[in-house]
């Protein structure tokens, strides 16, 4: 094993200029992760649009998206923007912070890694993500599980690049050093300025303590539909109180606010809320929920007992 891309930070540069939506990179990431399709007769559905899934789900990790631009300009009335859609690997990641398993970590590169084995499929993590990224298969039954991108982790434990970046014909993608990938998404949105994109920028740069999914927008982050100034939900504070052991009434007192206060300040992704998504939890889920609080009970009791006999 190398660790050409694990003992440094590292980061993937999106260059919408030079992207063709091939979707190469989808087809790259479906193969190398094993992830199913639709087999059916005529289960895929033509929805009008080039964009195909219209959105993530628990079998499809990255999306190419479709964006028509109108202009003034006679020759080109319209033009395409292409984006690209996964997960972005923020440094202040809030599906790590609100996992209760700690199946989603913050690696030292800045990759956020996922631990299938120890997903309970809770959805806390998609109701904290304010990209509204990761995405489940099997929900409302006991195979429920976290589906996102990993940036191929296992690749990259073997000095291997991402299957999406390397399968790019285009140059769209790049991968490295991400304060490499910084000065080559600035210096392509110089170039494209120069040629009159004036709304060109790199997006990702400081956004949640930095991405390490950047993106050099040709168009603005506008045409991408990337929120200006992304902020971790009021879920990720909450769930901070039940962590220290700061006596046995924190964790109960926080096991109920992070479902009531949460409802009642109305913090929402795609209309599920906290109360909601616990109605979906299957036997299994509820049990090892359970299980993961009189863990934690009985950690602070220790801590407790041992800071007595100190």
């Amino acid at each position: 094993m190398t660790t050409k891309y694990i003992n440094q930070e590292v980061a993937m540069l999106f260059d919408s200029s030079k992207c063709t939506a091939c979707k190469g990179c989808q087809i790259a990431c479906k193969q190398w992760n094993v992830l199913f399709s639709p087999l059916g007769l005529n289960e895929n559905k033509f929805t009008g649009s080039y964009q195909a899934p219209m959105d993530l789900n628990g079998s499809n990790r990255l999306i190419m998206t479709f964006k028509e631009k109108r202009t003034e300009s006679k020759v080109r009335p319209v033009e395409w923007a292409f984006g690209r859609r996964s997960c972005f690997h923020c440094t202040e990641a809030g599906c790590a912070m609100v996992c209760p398993t700690g199946a989603l970590k913050i690696q030292p590169n800045g990759v956020v890694s996922v631990n299938k084995d120890i997903c309970i499929g809770c959805q806390y993590c998609q109701m904290a993500c304010p990209f509204d990224v990761p995405r489940y298969y099997g929900v409302g039954d006991d195979t429920a599980k976290i589906d996102k991108c990993t940036m191929c982790w296992d690749r990259l434990e073997n000095g291997m690049k991402p299957a999406c970046v390397s399968t790019c014909q285009p140059g769209a993608l790049h991968f490295g050093p991400r304060d490499e990938m910084i000065k080559l998404g600035k210096e392509r949105v110089e170039f494209m300025k120069s040629r009159g994109y004036d709304k060109a920028e790199l997006y990702g740069e400081k956004e949640m303590g930095g991405l390490h999914i950047l993106q050099v927008c040709k168009f603005g982050r506008e045409a991408a539909d990337l929120p200006a100034d992304p902020k971790l939900s009021p879920m990720v504070s909450m769930s901070q109180l039940s962590k220290p052991a700061a006596g046995l009434a924190a964790i109960a007192t926080a096991g109920g606010l992070a479902v009531s206060l949460i409802a009642a300040i109305g913090y929402r992704r795609k209309k599920l809320s906290v109360e909601e998504a616990r109605k979906t939890w299957t036997t299994r889920q509820r049990t090892e929920g359970d299980k993961l609080v009189v863990d934690e009970l009985d950690k602070m009791k220790k801590d407790q007992a041992d800071q007595g006999s100190k």
